[in-house]
């Protein structure tokens, strides 16, 4: 017998976190062997073209403290600017990386190749960057953001001209640390809010 709807409670929202970790990162959460390994462990593969860096950070909640549950993914051209699928991509470049953040201190690293400018289909170059889609725990919708790097010309990105609030175009932008290293945090809330995209 159907039960009568007026006699249901509603359920609290559906969050992201703990469960996209279940379900996206197996072995991550404990449960290793669905997969011969995680999907999305690197977005290269050995021989990979190009300048080989690790972006180092954390997602920082509104009160400043380091979330210990977020995953990422990350999508990105090869060193040529070029995605998978298109005439003369780097074969060990998938672009795509799943990843979480160290459940102990909070911080994440992200190992690729250095994105190249890419060219749009109406021939605007944009800047070298990589595109972030964070989730978490009290996050209902997946955040989505880009990482630009302070060593590149970011003047002429299409994107960072339509930021009309300018002193934020640095929450997009990765420091250089060290040779081949960027430091770069997502901020959720507060004064250095990290620009988010509605795409």
């Amino acid at each position: 017998m159907v039960q009568k709807l007026n006699s249901l409670v509603e359920s609290a929202s559906q969050t992201a976190g703990p469960y996209v970790h279940i379900g996206c990162m197996p072995s991550y959460a404990g449960n290793a062997g669905a997969y011969d390994c995680e999907i999305g462990e690197s977005p290269i593969a050995e021989g990979a073209k190009g300048e080989i860096i690790e972006i180092t950070g954390e997602v920082i909640d509104g009160t400043a403290w380091a979330l210990r549950d977020a995953m990422l993914e990350s999508w990105q051209p090869d060193a040529a600017g070029k995605f998978p699928g298109q005439p003369g991509a780097d074969p060990n470049v998938s672009g795509f990386c799943r990843f979480a953040v160290d459940p102990d201190i909070g911080k994440f690293t992200l190992r690729t190749v250095k994105p190249g400018a890419v060219t749009t289909r109406n021939g605007a170059m944009q800047a070298p960057h990589i595109s972030l889609w964070i989730v978490a725990r009290g996050i209902n919708i997946g955040l989505q953001t880009r990482i630009y790097f302070e060593d590149e010309d970011n003047s002429g990105d299409p994107l960072l001209a339509r930021i009309e609030q300018k002193n934020r175009l640095g929450t997009l932008v990765a420091k250089k640390s060290g040779p081949g290293q960027y430091a770069f945090d997502v901020v959720l809330q507060g004064d250095r809010e990290t620009v988010f995209l509605d795409i």
